[in-house]
């Protein structure tokens, strides 16, 4: 087993709520910092729609501090999938989310976060993205698909 493996996390959830609700809900933003209880700052960088090339900086609590990454859209295919990639200390993450439309007004949201070691040193983030790592990024993620569906269902769309 070499050290150049990636990891990953996957994260599932249905939400009551149309297909296109649910992509505006997580390509927004500009509203990001109200609708994820744990994102506390988000600083967009580019103007225009949510597309490839979009970049903002994110700043949320992992592991009990404030991190604040860099991220930037790499695919965006309306109203189904996007990617969103960051990298840090010698680690490409990339986080996809894939929307299927399951009825009229439901909705399920996956969401595959894969970390890339860039270098030849696995990063600190990817060893620590072994049990309890996966398990607080599941966490975080599957905290973030509760909020949006918090704030998407029982909204007309």
């Amino acid at each position: 087993m070499g050290c150049m493996t990636s990891k990953k996390v996957v994260v599932e959830r249905r939400i009551a709520a149309s297909q296109g609700a649910v992509w505006e809900a997580l390509t927004d933003l500009r509203s990001m910092e109200r609708v994820l209880s744990g994102v506390s700052k988000i600083e967009v960088l580019t103007d225009g729609v949510f597309d490839v090339g979009t970049r903002w900086r994110e700043t949320r609590r992992m592991f009990g501090k404030d991190a604040t990454e860099e991220m930037w859209v790499t695919a965006s295919e309306p109203p189904e999938r996007y990617v969103v990639e960051a990298e840090s200390h010698g680690t490409r993450y990339v986080s996809e989310w894939l929307l299927q439309a399951d009825g009229p007004a439901t909705a399920t949201v996956r969401m595959t976060f894969t970390v890339v070691p860039t270098r030849g040193v696995t990063s600190l983030l990817a060893k620590a993205l072994g049990r309890v790592g996966a398990r607080a990024v599941s966490k975080a993620v599957a905290k973030d698909l509760d909020d949006v569906a918090t704030a998407v269902e029982g909204r007309s769309s």
